[in-house]
């Protein structure tokens, strides 16, 4: 009866804590359960009771087990819902701008001043306050009086602008920079206390403001930051200016329905101007929809789409936006005018005072015809390894400006590297790769195996036109025989190339040992290609390829008595270049291939099999 009366008197709480406690004390002997511990115990019960009531409680404090559905990292390990920023993640079913934004296709010109929003510079914040900073309702001013009155308080700027100083009144400290802070309120102090006052006056911190950023930008919505803070800071927090929508010329700041500065990023970019203004709480900065434009596609050093109002459309305007290249002499433009295609091409001067309209495109073009050429030198020479020679040069007056020593310079065997005849070498090789090409996979089949065994082939000469068309030719251009040069009309960026005074014999191709060889005035073709190792079992040893030092292409064949005639005997610096034997099992493609095979090596100084 006494355990009953006891565990009647405990309510909440208490009646869970004495319970517990009682219930640990039954498992001890009887003697210990005296009525003084049972009061005790109802004590204890109380005083937690007590501190359960006295203590405050948050909604935040509370713990759950629900999570969002898809919630990923945002939610802790313990299921809680986060406090903390998303930073940037997407809920589950939130509109991105993947989703938002149609695809686009990245552009060839991108908008002028596009890169103001490149980087994280909305994350950089100073430390201090800064002494232009014009202070605004809500700012805090700490205020220190001591001597004849002491008085410390930190006051607010209320929303007329001003503060209150008891024994002083109102002080309008509104649109004050905050380097004059100090000297303003100091002032009006010393309007009530002349003497034995001293005064000491501190910004503590500037208001913290939301801003509307609306018009065609990436993520348009409100923003925090301060009201120091610049247009391109709220801009690049909204994810910058739409580049196929959105103006950089016309960004108005709307405060209470007014217009109350425009900001116009070319000025910045050029000039570094942007409104001087302190943004309060509620203003909207809206970007207007695009205006005229004007793609400059080549030639400048400021290849992009301009956008102009429409007194700044003409060919000036672009000139100094653009930029031309120091050679720019002409300008190309294109466009519509009345529902009909427009096209001029004018000289720098001349395009200076044309009239553009929006969706023109310029190109600038250096249309001067070359009066003066580059020619380089190679080989066994003395000198510079350039001349620049004027228009119409031929190649021996080049040659009576080079120094040469007769005794190392082969000037007898001097030939010319030319970048045109290289060019028409490589399409030389690549239309018979095409035509290969198109007897392969052309040829008729007559039954399954032989499709079988074309197929085998094909491959074999795809790996083949693959090699090939890795191949670059040498352009070389044969200007000497027999000791006389021929007094060619130069090219621009031509080569002369005087070859070195050289002993050796150079074996390449199908041959088991490719090297140079001593010359031997008495030795043959065979003897040669017997001392770097003899043929491979794919050598072709019916047509071996000469290659003179001059440029000069001759055959010859280890049988062919023709090599012993006067006009045909090896030189010192001949190359030898056994070619690969074509397999006539493929006869589709024999002809073609040696062809081509023939074609490599005499443009390139190459065999491939």
């Amino acid at each position: 009866m006494k355990f009953m009366g006891i565990t009647n008197t405990l309510k909440g709480l208490a009646l869970i804590a004495c319970t517990a406690v009682i219930g640990s004390m039954l498992l001890k002997p009887a003697s210990a359960q005296s009525i003084e511990q049972l009061q005790q115990l109802r004590e204890r019960a109380q005083q937690s009771q007590n501190g359960i009531a006295t203590q405050s409680i948050s909604p935040l404090s509370i713990t759950t087990q629900r999570t969002l559905p898809g919630a990923s990292g945002a939610v802790n390990s313990m299921g809680q819902f986060s406090t903390q920023p998303r930073n940037g993640v997407n809920l589950p079913g939130e509109p991105t701008i993947d989703t938002v934004f149609p695809a686009q296709a990245p552009m060839e010109n991108p908008p002028f001043a596009a890169n103001l929003f490149i980087g994280g510079f909305e994350s950089e914040r100073s430390s201090g306050l800064n002494d232009n900073y014009l202070v605004a309702p809500g700012d805090k001013i700490n205020i220190w009086l001591w001597g004849a009155v002491n008085f410390s308080n930190v006051v607010t700027v209320d929303n007329q602008g001003n503060i209150f100083i008891p024994n002083i009144g109102p002080i309008r400290v509104a649109n004050t920079p905050a380097g004059s802070v100090n000297q303003t309120v100091t002032a009006k102090i010393r309007q009530v206390y002349t003497n034995d006052v001293n005064v000491y006056v501190n910004l503590l911190t500037s208001t913290p403001v939301s801003i509307f950023v609306s018009g065609p930008v990436l993520r348009p919505g409100q923003y925090a930051g301060l009201a120091s803070d610049s247009v391109l800071y709220y801009l690049k927090r909204a994810g910058g200016v739409d580049f196929q929508r959105g103006s950089f010329r016309q960004i108005d700041i709307v405060r209470n329905g007014k217009v109350v500065a425009t900001a116009d990023l070319y000025a910045f970019f050029r000039n570094g101007k942007l409104p001087q203004m302190s943004f309060k709480d509620g203003d909207t900065i809206l970007v207007h929809p695009i205006g005229n434009t004007i793609v400059v596609e080549t030639g400048a050093r400021n290849s992009f789409t301009f956008e102009f109002l429409n007194e700044e459309l003409n060919g000036s305007v672009v000139n100094y936006f653009a930029r031309p290249g120091e050679f720019a002499s002409h300008a190309s433009v294109s466009g519509v005018r009345n529902n009909k295609q427009f096209a001029r091409y004018l000289e720098l001067n001349e395009f200076a005072s044309l009239a553009l309209s929006a969706g023109d495109t310029v190109e600038y073009i250096a249309d001067y015809e070359p009066q003066i050429y580059r020619i380089n030198v190679e080989g066994a020479f003395a000198g510079a390894s350039q001349i620049m020679v004027d228009k119409g040069a031929r190649l021996l007056d080049v040659l009576d400006h080079i120094e040469a020593d007769t005794a190392l310079s082969d000037t007898q065997n001097i030939y010319l590297l030319r970048e045109s005849v290289a060019t028409k070498q490589k399409e030389i090789i690549e239309e018979g790769l095409q035509r290969l090409e198109r007897s392969m996979y052309t040829a008729p089949i007559s039954s399954t195996g032989e499709g079988a065994i074309r197929a085998q082939e094909a491959q074999l000469v795809a790996d083949f036109i693959a090699r090939a068309r890795k191949v670059e030719p040498q352009g070389r251009v044969v200007v000497a025989e027999n000791g006389d040069i021929a007094n060619i009309l130069l090219e621009p960026n031509d080569t002369i190339v005087i070859p070195e005074v050289t002993d050796l014999i150079h074996v390449g191709g199908e041959v088991l040992l490719p090297q140079s060889v001593v010359f031997n005035p008495d030795a043959t073709t065979e003897d040669y290609v017997a001392w770097a190792g003899g043929f491979t079992e794919r050598a072709e040893d019916e047509r071996i390829l000469i290659v003179r030092k001059n440029g000069n292409v001759a055959f010859a064949s280890v049988n062919d008595s023709f090599l012993s005639s006067n006009d045909s005997k090896l030189e010192p610096g001949d190359q030898i270049i056994v070619l690969p034997a074509i397999d006539t099992k493929l006869l589709q493609a024999v002809k073609d291939i040696t062809q081509i095979v023939y074609q490599i090596a005499v443009a390139a100084n190459v065999a491939i099999d």
